[in-house]
């Protein structure tokens, strides 16, 4: 019989891929949505967190739950609205799941959360580890929130582990078109000082990581999800320009600007994290791509214009 996965989030941009890879590894996928359509490739069950409601048949499908739900971080201004709606759809989302978990007859085995490296705040080139000091800006408090609703469900026996999600890499959605637009119009610049560190990770990589910790039991507790490969947002830009075959003419985006453009959310791009990976790898994972010209090149070959 093939493992049952539930996934929150399944439409969006790592839930999207995820399904596909567990597909082709023989797994069965459902997911869960405020809007069941019947068109979708997928068995959905139906939740609304506005009404604290989820189809319970959901529960009692899984073998493992997959939590990646959350509204996305970077795509509206941060309202004073905008942030409570952050922090409450990841935080309502996994104290749902865990209120099912306890009343209901199921046989999961293990949940599995994201969270982000937004936990450990603008740390500079200072290498942090998944049991450095967390930061206190808005970012880090929504991640804190989130991986304590997440943890909870330990409390009932469950297997937890949680993935500290660096900037993940995919041309169909999340960072990379955003850096890669202006670079292909001949625009590109590293942003503020260029200093700040990115730790990133390929979309295969992360998925690869979510499967292998429902495979694999020694995975437990919270892990750093990026690549063992940290870049400077100046390397990052020029690495991205190389792959494009476009130069890079501007000097840099002063720090000034992002924040006019982004206001609060300039955090996103200009604060420094530089994340080891070194818990993940001792796990024996080994990652697709390890440096940032792999991973770009599996998005701009040669023959992309």
């Amino acid at each position: 019989m093939p493992e049952k996965i539930l996934i929150t989030g399944g439409s969006g941009m790592i839930g999207t891929r995820l399904s596909e890879m567990l597909i082709d590894q023989g797994y069965e996928v459902a997911h869960l949505s405020r809007t069941p359509s019947k068109f979708s490739k997928y068995k959905t069950f139906r939740w609304d967190l506005r009404e604290s409601y989820i189809d319970e048949n959901a529960i009692t499908y899984a073998d493992y739950i997959i939590h990646l739900a959350g509204a996305g971080v970077a795509d509206e201004k941060w309202t004073e609205e905008r942030k409570r709606e952050i922090l409450k759809s990841r935080v309502d989302s996994a104290r749902l799941l865990y209120d099912c978990l306890q009343k209901s007859e199921h046989h999961v085995k293990g949940f599995i959360s994201a969270s982000a490296i937004g936990i450990y705040g603008d740390s500079g080139d200072q290498l942090v580890s998944e049991e450095s000091i967390l930061a206190d800006d808005f970012l880090a408090e929504v991640c804190k929130a989130w991986e304590a609703s997440s943890w909870q469900v330990r409390e009932l026996g469950l297997r937890t582990v949680i993935f500290r999600l660096g900037i993940v890499l995919s041309n169909l959605g999340g960072a990379l078109p955003q850096l890669a637009r202006p670079v292909k119009l001949m625009a590109g610049a590293p942003l503020g000082s260029g200093k700040q560190y990115m730790s990133w990770i390929h979309i295969d990589d992360a998925c690869r990581l979510f499967i292998k910790a429902i495979e694999d039991t020694q995975f437990e507790g919270v892990y750093n999800a990026v690549a063992p490969h940290p870049v400077t947002n100046k390397e990052f830009t020029r690495e991205l320009a190389d792959v494009m075959h476009r130069p890079l003419v501007l000097p840099k985006v002063p720090e000034f600007a992002l924040n006019l453009m982004l206001g609060q959310k300039s955090g996103v791009v200009l604060d420094s994290q530089r994340v080891s990976a070194n818990k993940v790898l001792q796990t024996g994972f080994t990652f697709e791509y390890n440096y940032l010209d792999e991973a770009l090149e599996s998005f701009y070959d040669k023959n992309h214009s």
